[in-house]
Order: structure tokens, then C-alpha cells, then sequence
């Protein structure tokens, strides 16, 4: 049966102006200021292929000039104006280079779209060379940017200011796409003509146009092309009416009718196949990339991967473009082998997807509803067959994916993958990875992380144990923090456990639990040699003179002296004063007494301190019980008579009352 292929597909039928800038304003004076029609010293408009396609997969990294971005739509239109102005000012410099222009592209950060090409050709509308420049520096590097609107606003620039022979060459460059002169260009440069005296240019500008200049534009015929397509079930009439349109078929106008009919995509399909069997069309990278983008949907993949796999034999590549929207799509509709399957096909290809691009797939993939991991497993063999490295940055980032989602149980197996791909955590990754996993309550999933680190051949450093510790005390779990602090001190050393057990301390005084934290950090002192920080005591002091711990802070003061630290004697003079005794201010000055009683001044401060409690008596117990060189000290009798002198006094006053 004559084509077959079309009742197959059948069968599936569904029933279905602009800110001005400075250097712009300068142009302006000094080339405006007599108008004279002239022309380019050499051609403006180079005859060239209808489209040059852009370099496929270009990272970001790379070459920001052309990437795709999200953001609010506010955000883009305020983003735009500000590039527009930019661009503007770039190709206003003369004699600059192209390579000079994309390194000021790629400083400023500057991304080309559709929309702000137009606008810098509105800027610069009476600038015909600038624009031009401009306009030909896109066309070379990124000519689908331009569309019919970008090629009249061009074509009104030239007309109306008087570059003549240049306009009627880019008007035969646009009959060649297919593109016609819209109303507006028409109207501008027919008063142009006609101010000017250019009578035959004016006639032949609005016989070229009354002759359906407009109607032959490609959107035009696309949707002439589109209503036959769409008016009734394909056959043989439906293949009549197209021929009888007479229509040109070019790349352009392929990719728009397959763009303009994608809602339908079986229809999409046999348009396709129809029209190079018909021999009226060539398929080319275009017109499958058109075809492929419309059959990227989980209703036609097995038709999208049989035009793929067609395509490369035909020794084209997938798109950058296509690959990303198809992806996208794939990803949506949670097809997930299908989207691995496409970044394989893709990395096979000449055009392999960036680094972010794996990046993306991997963090999508540990987000599904169930992790897959035969499929992340592949993704990552993918990725390190094509000679590619993983990086900390794509662990960090898949990582805070799976914590997005709370999925803290799968760290260790995504961790085993990545490291088949050859990928080891760094150290400062090690230690994040650590905080997350303790901090959440994953005591066994941690145990395991640092377990198969050292099977690795990579000890944990003692920052990923300190990060382990603290992570165990924010979840609450300060018995596993002490065994894994033990751990670390057992393991890396006494040396650098000041910071984990300085947290470790604050843990235990926080639940109350000072005597416990007081008694760790002597068995550290003294069994591992451990030197706790200055903080770590004067903390650990404060808490336990408040939770009654007299005597355990008398026989810490002694460790923190042995150590080389000065005594620490505000908190303890505070305890005295207002609940100690005597006996206690003695205990204090002889637990601070090494070969020869402390100076006169800590005895002046306990004094002080009483007299300010208002416990007198306390200080003259405290008194009989000192030296006889203080009882005997000029500073210390002043102190007591200047007491009693005031006691005395203030008795008077409350007499004479």
C-alpha cells in the first residue's frame, strides 16, 4: 500500500524609545549634524547561508553570552534594559575587535536573546553603521537570534537613512529567507523615498510591496501551509492542497509549519516524512531538531527516538537547545530513564552536555519519588566515559538536593556511586556531610559515612570529627557525642580536640550536666594530655560554681594552672560572696597558692565582695582565718575601718531618726 508509514501513524490520531546613552548621544552630535546620503565603504550585507547554527552545548561557564536563565519576569525586563544599554555602548567604541567585543560580553555579563537585539536595534536607529555592525556580529555568531522583525527594523535603519543600494541588498537577503516587509518598515521608508526624491526607488518599493511583499512573508505562508495541514485528516487531498500552494520549502519555514502543528504531533510527523518523500524538501539539522523538539513528550517518545536515531545516521547532532527543553520535559513528566537515556545519546554525540548539565540530571534524579540508583550509577559512568571528572561542586550540589527532600538515608549510597566515578569527598565536604547527617539524628548513617571514609584510604580529619561531634550535640544525642569524641582523640591526637570538646563542654552545661563535662575534661587532661582552650575553662568554671559544683572548680582551677592559664577568679568571688564561707574563701586562696600565698590584691577583692554583699561577719571570719601579714596589711585595716565607720555612721542616722 502506497505509504504505508502514514495509516501506522494514523492509527494514533487524536480526536482532537529607548534610553539613549552617553556615547550614543555623542555619535549622534558629531555624525548627524549634516545628513547626506551615502554609502558604505565597503559592503554591508554579506551573502551568506539562510541560518548558521550555534555552537551546541555551550557551558555557561564558558560563554555566558548565550545561556538559558530564569527569573521573574520583572526581574528579566529590568536585567534586559540594562544589558541593551551596555550592548549599546560596546558597538558604539570604533576599531574594537571581536574579540574584544567578547570579552566586554563576558565581563558585563551580558546574555543575547531575541528581545534584546531589538531593542539595540531601536537604539540605534539612527545609527545605520553601528547598527549594522551590530546586526552582522549577530548574524555570524548567533543567527537564530534574528527573526523577521530583527531583519525589518534593520531594513528600515538602511532605508531611512539613505543607504540605498544597502537596503535593497538586505531586501533580497530577506525574499531569499522568505521574510517580507512589514507595514510599519514600509510606511517609514516610503517617506523617506518620497522626501528625498527618490521617485523609482519609492515605485519600486510600492510595487514589490502592493505584489504581496507581506503575503509571501514566511509567517505568512507557514500559516497557509498550517490550515491545510490542520483542516482535515491527512490524505490525499491534504498532499494536493500543499503542492497547489506552490510554497518554497526552506529550513526556516519546515521548522516553523512543524513548530506551528507541534499540539499535533502525529500530524507534525507526517508532514515531516511527506515532504521529503515528495522530494520537495531535504532534511537537514534543522528541520530534524524541529521535528524532535515536537516529539519530545511521553506521548510520541518512541516516535522521537526513532527521528533522533534517523538523525544522527543522517550525521546531524541534537540541538543545545532541544536537548535542554526535551530534558526539561522528560524530567517533568517524572520520565526518568528517558532522560538518561537522552544525556547518553547526547554524550555520545560531537556536542556533549556541560558539566552543570549532569549536574542538573543527577540532582533531578535524587529528587524523583524513589532514587534510582542504577539510573544515578549510569548517569555517573556516562559522565566518566566521555573522560570527564566529577567535582566537589556536583557532590555538594547533588547532596543539597537529597537534604531538600530529607533523604538522609540515601547520603551513603549516593556517596558510593560518585566515588566509583572517581569522586572523594574533600575535606571540607567530609566535615559538611558529617554536620548533616549527625545534626539530623543519622547516628548509624554517620558511623557508616566515616567508616567508609577510612576504608577509603582517607582518614577523617579531625575537623570532619569535630563536625561529627557537633553535629551529634545540636540533634540532643550528647552520649554519642562523647563517644565520638573519644573516637577522634583516640584516632587523630589530643592536639587539635580543643574547639569539638570546647562544644562538647557547652553541651553538658547547657542540659545541666556540668560534673559529667568537668569530669571528661580532667580524664582528657590527664590520661590524653589534652589542653583545653582558655574558654573551654573559664565556660566550664561559670557552670559549675552555679550548679554546686564547689570543689570540682577548686580542682579545675588547679588543672587550668598546671596548664599555663591565669586563674579565673570572677566567677568564683561572685559564688563567695553571696553563698560561700569563710572556709570556702580559705580553700579558694590555698587552691590558688603554690609556693607562697596570692598577692594582697585577691584578698582586698574577697573582702570587697562581702562588705558589697552586706555579709560583714563572713568577712571577719574570712579575716581570722588569713595571714597575719593580710590581718596586719595598711590596705586591709583601712578597708574594715572604713567599714565600721560607715556601719557606725549609718547606725546614727537611723538612732537620730
Amino acid at each position: 500500500m502506497r505509504n504505508q508509514w502514514r495509516l501506522l501513524l494514523l492509527r494514533c490520531h487524536s480526536r482532537s524609545q529607548p534610553h539613549i546613552s552617553t556615547h550614543l548621544a555623542q555619535y549622534y552630535q558629531s555624525r548627524f549634524q549634516v545628513h547626506s546620503l551615502r554609502s558604505f565603504s565597503s559592503s554591508l550585507v554579506h551573502s551568506r547561508a539562510p541560518h548558521v547554527s550555534p555552537p551546541s552545548f555551550i557551558s555557561p561557564v564558558q560563554n555566558p553570552i548565550f545561556r538559558y536563565f530564569s527569573s521573574s519576569e520583572l526581574a528579566v525586563e529590568h536585567k534586559d534594559s540594562d544589558q541593551v544599554l551596555l550592548l549599546t555602548d560596546i558597538f558604539l567604541k570604533e576599531r574594537i575587535t571581536n574579540d574584544e567585543i567578547k570579552l566586554e560580553l563576558e565581563s558585563n555579563n551580558i546574555v543575547i536573546s531575541h528581545e534584546v537585539v531589538l531593542k539595540v536595534l531601536e537604539n540605534l536607529n539612527a545609527a545605520p553603521e553601528v547598527a549594522k555592525r551590530f546586526f552582522d556580529w549577530v548574524l555570524d555568531r548567533e543567527s537564530e537570534r534574528l527573526s523577521s522583525k530583527s531583519y525589518n527594523l534593520m531594513l528600515g535603519i538602511l532605508g531611512v537613512n539613505g543607504f540605498v543600494k544597502e537596503f535593497w541588498d538586505m531586501f533580497g537577503i530577506m525574499k531569499k529567507k522568505g521574510y517580507g516587509v512589514s507595514k510599519g518598515t514600509f510606511i517609514r521608508v516610503s517617506e523617506k523615498f518620497e522626501k528625498e526624491g527618490m521617485g523609482s526607488d519609492l515605485e519600486k518599493l510600492k510595487e514589490l510591496f502592493a505584489s504581496g511583499s507581506v503575503d509571501n512573508s514566511i509567517e505568512n505562508v507557514c500559516s497557509r501551509v498550517c490550515k491545510v495541514i490542520r483542516r482535515e485528516v491527512w490524505g490525499d487531498t491534504v498532499e494536493k492542497r500543499l503542492k497547489e500552494l506552490n510554497v518554497e520549502f526552506s529550513s526556516d519555514l519546515v521548522a516553523m509549519v512543524l513548530e506551528n502543528v507541534g499540539s499535533e504531533p502525529n500530524k507534525a510527523l507526517i508532514f515531516f516524512r511527506w515532504i521529503e518523500e515528495s522530494g520537495l524538501f531535504k532534511h537537514n539539522k534543522q528541520s530534524y531538531n524541529a521535528m524532535a523538539l515536537v516529539l519530545g513528550r511521553e506521548e510520541s517518545v518512541d516516535k522521537f527516538w526513532r527521528v533522533v536515531n534517523e538523525m544522527r545516521g543522517a550525521g546531524y547532532e541534537i540541538k543545545k537547545g532541544v536537548y535542554v527543553k526535551v530534558l526539561g520535559l522528560f524530567l517533568k513528566r517524572k520520565m526518568m530513564k528517558d532522560a538518561v537515556d537522552l544525556y547518553e545519546f547526547a554524550m555520545i554525540g560531537e556536542n556533549k552536555p556541560s558539566v552543570h548539565d549532569c549536574t542538573y540530571l543527577l540532582r533531578k534524579l535524587v529528587v524523583s519519588k524513589e532514587v534510582d540508583m542504577d539510573l544515578f550509577t549510569r548517569v555517573v559512568r556516562i559522565f566518566k566515559g566521555s573522560g570527564n571528572v566529577m567535582t566537589n561542586s556536583t557532590l555538594d550540589a547533588v547532596l543539597k538536593s537529597l537534604t531538600s527532600v530529607g533523604r538522609f538515608r540515601e547520603f551513603n549510597k549516593i556517596l558510593k556511586a560518585l566515588e566509583e566515578g572517581g569522586l572523594l569527598p574533600s575535606d571540607p565536604l567530609q566535615g559538611k556531610i558529617a554536620f548533616q547527617l549527625s545534626s539530623h539524628g543519622k547516628k548509624d548513617e554517620a558511623s557508616e559515612f566515616m567508616n567508609n571514609i577510612e576504608a577509603s584510604g582517607c582518614s577523617p580529619s579531625y575537623k570532619t570529627w569535630a563536625s561529627l561531634v557537633e553535629g551529634h550535640f545540636i540533634a540532643g544525642d550528647l552520649d554519642e557525642a562523647s563517644d565520638c569524641f573519644q573516637k577522634m582523640v583516640d584516632k587523630k591526637g589530643a592536639t587539635h580536640a580543643g574547639y569539638a570538646l570546647e562544644l562538647l563542654v557547652n553541651a553538658y552545661c547547657c542540659k545541666n550536666r556540668a560534673m559529667v563535662a568537668c569530669k571528661l575534661l580532667s580524664d582528657m587532661v590527664n590520661e590524653k594530655e589534652l589542653k583545653p582552650l582558655h574558654t573551654t575553662y573559664k565556660l566550664l568554671l561559670s557552670k559549675l560554681l552555679v550548679q554546686g559544683g564547689f570543689n570540682e572548680a577548686l580542682n579545675l582551677l588547679g588543672l587550668m594552672k598546671s596548664q599555663g592559664y591565669p586563674p579565673f577568679l570572677d566567677p568564683f568571688v561572685n559564688y563567695i560572696s553571696k553563698t560561700g564561707t569563710a572556709d570556702d574563701a580559705a580553700m579558694l586562696l590555698k587552691a590558688m597558692t603554690v609556693k607562697r600565698f596570692p598577692s594582697t590584691s585577691v584578698f582586698l577583692r574577697v573582702f570587697e565582695a562581702y562588705f558589697r554583699a552586706g555579709r560583714h561577719n563572713e568577712a571577719h571570719d574570712f579575716l581570722s582565718k588569713c595571714p597575719r601579714y593580710i590581718r596586719n596589711h595598711a590596705d586591709v585595716l583601712n578597708l574594715f575601718c572604713s567599714m565600721k565607720s560607715s556601719t557606725v555612721a549609718a547606725a546614727a542616722t537611723v538612732v537620730a531618726a
